[in-house]
């Protein structure tokens, strides 16, 4: 009896199996055809397929995976007992996991157009970031209501079909007569069920050569069909896995082993008394260049991609303020500049802490809470007579940003409620209201070093454009002369957001000078990513930010036209400037007058060109004249595996 049981459980397991497997083909086919404005021009109908069979193959796996919750609490379970065993449970599990199933399906749409990828690490950021504004985002942004009804539309129909195909009936055990008979049949229905789970397991093959998986699953010239080879359940699996691998030191270009060495390239000799780190990352400076002014103010600037600051998007009117700022004779820019990484909250840490993405949040670390990394921001400026304060659009408790900047050494830390601004969004105020806050500020307070962080070209965008004079129409007609855009809407929506960040922050610069003249200004941005020119936006586009320089004493040779840095430059950078000779500070990274390579956790520049750093793939930088790609990549290969592996040694094991 128990024999009859297994076969006929097993049945309706493989047609659990294969309902999930179809659904899973079904929504990746669906995907591909419904984002069909993201394929590469030269993708042709054999790369499509191929793609589609890599992701039949790859969603085995998940379709195994999934099934395996009624195989062992329904099927395994009727073998010990018939008492144990309910079959409605597979249908109810299959319920669940089709809405689970298609509930994903319709969130890759939005999480697709903003990075360009299948579910990444972003989604581990996201649990750590204010929930209650990131539901309100999707819900206001992104359509969730709409999404989760839709999907549960789609869930129901394959309810339906599931249970009508459960329904069917089973073969029934052929007649076996005899114990041993029945002992060789058990044998060989067990090996069967083994066999499958193999096969399944390694995604169409036996053994782990010939199989499939997330980190191999690329197999096409096409980004975009190869992040749709991975289906909702791999994507995961991959945040997962590399989550784990993070946790253990072996993220990318983290050596633990090599730690010792690592150090002594970033001191640049051999050896430092005691086995503390931060006596090897301490540098001093060469001596003021500039007279030290009374105020510096650091703006990060809420996705403040350098693309539309380019020549070739002029016309969209979106940079202008930063265009004009980056033309005066007392401005210093340079175009090879990276974000810390692709998350606000990365970015204000590489500030704050002054450590790099090493995909360990310095934010839910004990020991961030405890003291100021060597590497911190507010300790070298109170040594120069400065008051560090934050300002921030937003909520002060969101991922804990005012605790960990007054816990590493800032004085204030002030968001919107402290400075009683209105709420225009579910992250905070709108710019104006934030800079309008801080200039009052300026005339009472000691010298200081303002860091501060807009919030406003952000999603949901819903700044009443035409009442802070941004032509939005202007920009709508600008963005339709565009080739390759996805959504022009959307589009000219978000750049009528960065257009108004542009006028806010630039006009707060420019009446701050005139009652300031002393003053000193440093423009970047958290990151680019969210917001692209076109469906096949190149790298620089997707991932550059600018980084002005503007003050009195400022030129435009006061750095190296050929620096490339990213925001781990910028305090060493200001320190240098400012400081006298022989003064001692600490940090990862030089500041730009002798950095030349830099990186995140997906890009690099150097020498005139952005790169993956998974790859091989290289571009040259626009409107910059490129050097030597062969030793660029020796810049980026010798400096990468020993800024990361510190930093994370710093997060991880301590100073």
């Amino acid at each position: 009896m128990r024999l009859d049981r297994l076969f006929q459980n097993v049945q309706q397991d493989l047609k659990f199996f294969v309902s999930m497997l179809l659904l899973l083909c079904v929504y990746r086919a669906a995907f591909i055809g419904t984002m069909g404005a993201f394929l590469a021009p030269d993708t042709t109908r054999a790369d499509i397929l191929a793609a589609l069979f890599a992701g039949l193959r790859l969603s085995l796996k998940s379709a195994g995976a999934v099934t395996l919750f009624p195989f062992v609490f329904v099927t395994l379970a009727g073998v010990v007992s018939p008492r144990l065993s309910w079959p409605r449970l597979r249908l109810a599990f299959g319920a669940f996991a089709g809405f689970l199933l298609s509930v994903l399906f319709m969130a890759r749409y939005p999480y697709y157009r903003e990075f360009h990828a299948g579910f990444g690490m972003e989604i581990l950021h996201g649990l750590q970031d204010d929930r209650s504004a990131i539901f309100w985002t999707m819900v206001e942004q992104y359509g969730a209501v709409w999404r989760v009804a839709a999907a549960a539309l789609l869930a129901a129909i394959f309810f339906l079909l599931l249970r009508r195909l459960l329904q069917l009936g089973t073969l029934a055990l052929p007649r076996i007569e005899g114990h041993g008979k029945r002992c060789l049949a058990a044998g060989g229905l067990v090996l069967s069920i083994g066999l499958f789970f193999v096969f399944v397991r390694f995604g169409g093959s036996f053994n782990y050569e010939k199989g499939i998986n997330w980190e191999n699953a690329g197999i096409t010239k096409d980004a975009f069909l190869n992040e749709c080879i991975l289906d909702d359940v791999q994507a995961l699996y991959r945040v997962r896995s590399i989550e784990k691998q993070m946790k253990a030191g072996e993220t990318a270009g983290v050596e633990a082993d090599r730690i010792e060495e690592h150090l002594r390239q970033i001191a640049g000799h051999d050896a430092v008394d005691g086995t503390a780190v931060a006596p090897y990352l301490l540098r001093r400076a060469a001596g003021a260049r500039i007279e030290k002014p009374r105020h510096i103010f650091i703006v990060l600037g809420e996705t403040w991609a350098m693309w539309p600051a380019l020549d070739r998007y002029a016309s969209l009117h979106a940079a202008d303020g930063l265009r004009a700022l980056m033309a005066e004779t007392d401005a210093y820019s340079t175009r090879a500049f990276l974000p810390n990484g692709e998350y606000t909250s990365i970015a204000i840490m590489g500030f704050v802490c002054g450590l790099p993405e090493v995909h360990v949040a310095p934010q839910v670390q004990p020991r961030t809470f405890a003291a100021p990394y060597a590497t911190a921001m507010a300790p070298p400026f109170h040594s120069l007579g400065y008051q560090v304060d934050f300002w921030y659009g937003g909520l002060p408790a969101w991922d804990s940003i005012n605790r960990v900047s007054l816990a590493q050494g800032f004085d204030h830390f002030y968001g919107y409620p402290d400075f009683d601004a209105p709420r225009q969004s579910a992250w905070g105020t709108k710019d104006g209201c934030l800079f309008d806050a801080l200039y009052d500020h300026l005339a009472d307070e000691p010298p200081t070093v303002h860091l501060i962080m807009t919030v406003s070209n952000h999603p949901p965008y819903n700044i009443d454009l035409a009442a802070e004079g941004i032509d939005l129409a202007r920009i709508r007609e600008a963005v339709d002369a565009l080739e390759d855009v996805p959504d022009p809407e959307e589009l000219a929506l978000e750049l009528g957001h960065y257009a108004y960040m542009d006028k806010v922050v630039t006009d707060f610069v420019r009446r701050t000078r005139a009652a300031y003249p002393e003053s000193l200004f440093v423009i970047t941005g958290d990151h680019s990513v969210r917001m692209d020119p076109s469906g096949h936006p190149t790298r620089y586009e997707h991932e550059a930010v600018p980084f002005v320089l503007y003050g009195n004493g400022i030129t435009k040779d006061i750095l190296p036209k050929d620096a490339a840095g990213g925001h781990l430059s910028i305090v060493p950078t200001l320190l240098e400037l400012i400081a006298p000779a022989g003064y001692a500070y600490h940090s990862l990274c030089p500041g730009l007058a002798k950095s030349r390579a830099a990186f995140n956790n997906s890009t690099w520049t150097a020498g005139g060109f952005f790169g993956a750093t998974d790859g091989k793939e290289a571009e040259p930088i626009p409107q910059m004249e490129p050097g030597d790609l062969q030793t660029a990549r020796s810049d980026v290969a010798r400096i990468l595996p020993a800024v990361r592996t510190v930093g994370w040694w710093m997060i991880v094991k301590g100073e």
